[in-house]
C-alpha cells in the first residue's frame, strides 16, 4: 500500500501514523531509536506490507503489470490501490478526505523534530502538492508516477502505468475493494498486538 492507506489504517494515534508513513526509509533495526508509538507505527506498516504482498488478490492486480513493469509492478498497484481509497473515500471515513489529511499534515509539522530526513525532505513538496488529496484523479496518479519514475532515472516507465489504470479500471477497482475489507480487518488486529 501506499502513503495514504498506511496512514488510514494506523487508526487515530498521530504518532502511529508518523511511523507507518515513514517507515519505508528506515531500515533494519534503525527504527528502536524513535519513540515507542511511532516504533509502533514501523512495525505496523511491516506487517501490513508483508500480508499485502502475499495476498493473492494484490497479486492478481500486479500480474496485469508485469510485462510492461517488471519487479515495479507491486509499486505501481500500491499506488493504483491508493487511487481507489481517494477516489472511494466516504465508503471507508465519515470525515472527508480533505480534512484527514490536513490534520496529518499538521501531525508532521508539529512533530518536525522526531521525523526521519528522509520525511523532512520530501514533507514540503508533499504539502504543497497536496499528494494524498490528488490521488483521487488518475491525473494526480500520474503525476505521481511520473515523479516515482524520475526518481529512478526513467528506467521504471511508471510513467506510463495510468494507461493499464484505465485499461483495467473496474478490474482494479473491484480487486482493491475485495482486498482492503481484509487488510482493514488485518490491520485493526496488528495494532492491538504491537
Amino acid at each position: 500500500m501506499n502513503f495514504l492507506a498506511h496512514i488510514y489504517l494506523s487508526g487515530d494515534n498521530n504518532l502511529i501514523k508518523i511511523g507507518n508513513f515513514m517507515a519505508d526509509g528506515i531500515r533494519g533495526k534503525h527504527f528502536e531509536s524513535y519513540p515507542l508509538e511511532i516504533q509502533k507505527g514501523i512495525i505496523l506498516h511491516r506487517a501490513i506490507d508483508t500480508f499485502t504482498d502475499a495476498h493473492p488478490i494484490f497479486r492478481q492486480s500486479t500480474k496485469k503489470l508485469h510485462q510492461n513493469y517488471h519487479h515495479y509492478a507491486g509499486v505501481i498497484v500500491d499506488v493504483f490501490y491508493d487511487h481507489f481509497l481517494a477516489k472511494n473515500w466516504n465508503t471507508y471515513s465519515d470525515e472527508k478526505l480533505e480534512e484527514f489529511v490536513a490534520r496529518f499534515y499538521q501531525s508532521l509539522q508539529d512533530n518536525h523534530t522526531t521525523l526521519s530526513e528522509r520525511t523532512k525532505e520530501i514533507m514540503p513538496y508533499m504539502i504543497e502538492q497536496n499528494w494524498l488529496v490528488s490521488y483521487q484523479t488518475v491525473e494526480g496518479i500520474n503525476r505521481i508516477l511520473t515523479q516515482m519514475d524520475q526518481r529512478t532515472k526513467n528506467e521504471s516507465k511508471m510513467r506510463f502505468a495510468t494507461n493499464e489504470l484505465s485499461e483495467f479500471y473496474t478490474e482494479f477497482e473491484k480487486e482493491f475493494t475485495n482486498f482492503f475489507q481484509e487488510l482493514i480487518q488485518f490491520s485493526n488486529t496488528k495494532i492491538i498486538t504491537i
